[in-house]
């Protein structure tokens, strides 16, 4: 397979990546639904009001669901993925579950997927929840990124739920990953 130019994301995330309840990986009303929302912001801290946010996460049990129909929301069934776009403000939001840990010992985290005009590839971090120092400290991707700047893949609560924003560039730009395996695979 021969290497392609890279192209731009966007700015048509409408066309194909909408659709009813995307957002709401259960719905608002559910006992246990909590409310992960936040804003993107450009490298000049000004919000970015075309950026869609993916996330993929496990369930309360740290299961990681395996059922099939992502797209079909059907008010019961968490499938553990979701999409958000954001509005002119740059703040996105979704109706979801609070993820366990894959394992003992392990801090809870969504993993997040950023798609905005510009970006010649979507971008990749994580969300972890707050509230277990020592799961935080263990965890073996936090304990890679430098101290400093560790608190921008960390959730805050508050009492409508976690927020997470999201910085692009600049001061506090959020700690992105990449996925060497991901790439192999196109070329």
């Amino acid at each position: 397979m021969s290497a392609v130019p890279g192209q731009t994301v966007g700015p048509f995330f409408h066309l194909g990546l909408e659709y009813d309840g995307m957002n709401e990986l259960v719905p608002p009303s559910h006992p246990k639904a909590v409310r992960l929302h936040g804003h993107v912001y450009d490298g000049n801290g000004a919000p970015v009001p075309d950026a869609v946010i993916e996330i993929w996460q496990a369930d309360p049990q740290g299961h990681i669901p395996r059922r099939p129909g992502s797209l079909r929301r059907d008010g019961w069934t968490f499938t553990g993925w979701g999409r958000a776009a954001t509005d002119p403000d740059g703040h996105y939001q979704f109706a979801t579950l609070e993820p366990g840990p894959t394992e003992a010992g392990r801090a809870p985290f969504f993993a997040v997927t950023v798609f905005a005009r510009g970006l010649l590839d979507r971008l990749f971090t994580r969300a972890y929840l707050p509230g277990d120092p020592s799961a935080l400290d263990a965890d073996t991707l936090l304990s890679g990124v430098d101290p400093a700047r560790r608190g921008t893949l960390i959730t805050t609560r508050e009492p409508a739920g976690l927020v997470f924003d999201i910085h692009l560039q600049g001061e506090g730009e959020t700690v992105f990953l990449t996925y060497p395996r991901l790439r192999d695979a196109w070329s």
